[in-house]
């Protein structure tokens, strides 16, 4: 199997409960490289542009303010079949459905309030990583050149 990247986006639910630290093990403890990361806030327009596949539903006016209501995580992950492996890891999105062990069994809250974002198809991991991260801010591992002299 080839190598698969999919975005994860840490939401402001976990970072003001102080969890970031015990996703992001859960995250590599499950085979995934953390290959681009940064912490940024979310505008209202960079929000309906992210999420613009639910204008319209029921629950988008408070995905766009809860979205920036504080700040995020995003990162990028990459490994074997890393959309699966990560929604794996992310347990399912509604609330009290989650399998034990997942970070949305441990974090989440409410539907809303669940912790993480995951993409669910190839087509989007493109979509959603390019919206966050050029090509130039992604560093994979087989890029890494360490020294071997501890002299360096």
């Amino acid at each position: 199997m080839a190598k698969e990247r999919t975005l994860s986006i840490i939401k402001p639910d976990a970072i003001l409960k102080n969890v970031v630290g015990d996703i992001q093990s859960r995250i590599e403890s499950a085979g995934l490289s953390i290959i681009a990361v940064k912490m940024t806030r979310l505008s209202k327009k960079q929000a309906g542009l992210f999420y613009e596949m639910h204008k319209g539903k029921d629950f988008y006016e408070y995905l766009i303010k809860f979205m920036t209501s504080g700040p995020v995580i995003v990162q990028v992950l990459e490994g074997e079949n890393a959309i699966r492996n990560y929604r794996k890891v992310m347990g399912a999105t509604m609330f009290g459905t989650a399998e034990k062990g997942t970070i949305r069994e441990k974090h989440a809250t409410s539907n809303a309030h669940n912790a993480v974002h995951g993409s669910d198809s190839p087509e989007n991991a493109i979509r959603e990583i390019g919206f966050f991260f050029p090509e130039r801010q992604i560093y994979p591992k087989e890029n890494y050149k360490l020294s071997h002299d501890p002299n360096a």
